[in-house]
């Protein structure tokens, strides 16, 4: 049976099917009308895409996705919908049909939905399903990780950056668990327990009591190098059962006054620093941005606390500026020194690791700038004078491949213009035989034209 077959069918509508509620108080009634495939069933979070058609129960169509010709998406089990929908949609395999019919508490309620949908109206849905997939829970919306709930959380707040959490987790690559633990941590310490960004990534989308599936890509989890302690290789996407069993928020920057804020602020400079020496760049990065979310735009403060939030402002964007470069990272690490600069005019380590991020951008007359800057204000630095001189080598490397780059570019100019200049010569003798052949073909002053 088509989809379009079981549609037409729907108009006959049978008030029969299964309970499908939580409460078993018959508020929704689901039939199979065509079965699916496979045996998954979408999750809470989970994108979903439908066709629907939506009538009353008298058969009168008010909606209808099939009559757009665009497939219906939302996320199940996020209010987007009427209840009714999570509810249904969420038994359903994909390829199922099936009809669903929807009493008004689990619908539009007394309210209805005018004009077309009436009040305490119960309404009736033939929906196929299509497709499913899990939430993207980065930034930047890459699909580096995926979230499918097993089990919602309660509550609306979430970890935060330095928030305490105690969490099961399960890690899995290929079908093999490498990793199976209960831990209790501060979200920002993951790397020293072997956890990658992407758990920490994902515990900061969770809810208490919350139970999920996560998939993490390379980018997100051990990277190109893999991790030798859990025998994961080079670009290896990981899945990660998580529950978060209880959690306590580490204080926003607006619930701190000044004074905790500067105490944080050292506490957490020194953690970032002991990232450093390990080599553990990005949980240093985590730490000295909070210093700068804490401390950016305080005001209000007395002499004594402006001077000591200035020095923690510079010694953060400072060390941010390093640890990008050790990231390889060079945009970050000159906005940084930017930011240090601000504050410090002056300043000879961010000038000299703005000139470093500027190499690595191959901006070499801007990078030369600010190492001569720092030779000029700081004589006994050897290396800048050093990097005065590599910037100059990449000057000259730069000059002589543009000059080879400009040559080519003109001996190519001078040969379209001489072959140019070689066609117009012959253009005459083919404007002469031209009108040989013309009058000649005419059969007329033949000889007048030779």
């Amino acid at each position: 049976m088509t989809a379009e077959e079981v549609v037409n069918e729907g108009c006959s509508i049978s008030m029969e099917g299964e309970d499908i509620t939580p409460k078993k108080d018959g508020g929704v009634l689901k039939m199979v009308k065509k079965e699916g495939t496979g045996t998954e069933l979408p999750m809470t979070g989970d994108k979903v895409f439908v066709h629907y058609v939506g009538t009353l129960l008298d058969g009168t169509q008010f909606d209808s996705s099939r009559d757009r010709g665009e497939k219906f998406s939302f996320e199940l089990g996020k209010g987007q919908v009427i209840k009714a929908w999570d509810i249904g949609v969420a038994t359903m395999k994909i390829g199922e049909i099936c009809q669903l019919i929807c009493k008004p508490e689990y619908a539009y309620g007394a309210a209805g939905s005018p004009p077309k949908i009436p009040p305490n109206a119960t309404l009736v849905f033939q929906v196929e399903l299509f497709e499913f997939h899990g939430e993207d829970i980065t930034d930047e919306e890459d699909g580096g990780i995926i979230r499918r709930i097993i089990t919602k959380g309660e509550g609306y707040t979430k970890p935060n950056e330095g928030a305490s959490v105690e969490v099961w987790l399960e890690g899995c690559h290929e079908g093999r668990v490498f990793d199976e633990r209960e831990l209790k941590f501060e979200v920002g310490d993951g790397e020293g327990l072997g956890l990658p960004p992407g758990v920490e990534r994902a515990l900061q989308a969770m809810e208490q009591g919350e139970e999920a599936l996560f998939t993490i890509k390379p980018k997100y989890g051990f990277g190109t190098a893999g991790s030798n302690k859990f025998n994961i290789p080079p670009n290896a996407t990981l899945q990660y059962k998580i529950k978060l069993k209880a959690f306590e928020k580490a204080k926003e920057s607006w619930e701190m006054n000044t004074t905790e804020k500067l105490e944080q602020s050292g506490i957490v400079k020194e953690k970032g620093t002991q990232y450093f020496k390990e080599g553990k760049y990005k949980q240093a990065v985590m730490q000295y941005k909070r210093i700068v979310s804490w401390l950016e735009h305080e005001s209000s403060m007395q002499p004594e606390e402006e001077e000591k939030a200035k020095a923690l402002r510079l010694a953060a964007h400072l060390n941010l500026a390093m640890c990008y470069l050790k990231l390889q990272e060079p945009n970050p690490a000159l906005e940084n020194c930017d930011k240090a600069l601000e504050l410090d005019a002056n300043n000879e380590k961010a000038l000299f690791r703005r000139g470093e991020a500027l190499i690595v951008m191959k901006e070499f007359d801007r990078a030369r700038a600010d190492f001569q800057r720092v030779t000029q204000l700081y004589p006994a630095n050897k290396a800048a004078k050093s990097q005065i001189v590599l910037c100059q080598k990449h000057i000259k490397e730069q000059h002589e491949k543009d000059k080879r780059l400009y040559a080519n570019m003109f001996q190519k100019f001078a040969e379209r213009d001489a072959k140019k200049e070689s066609e117009q010569e012959k253009e005459p003798e083919k404007k002469e035989n031209g009108s040989a052949i013309e009058i000649d073909e005419n059969g007329a002053q033949e000889q007048t034209a030779a």
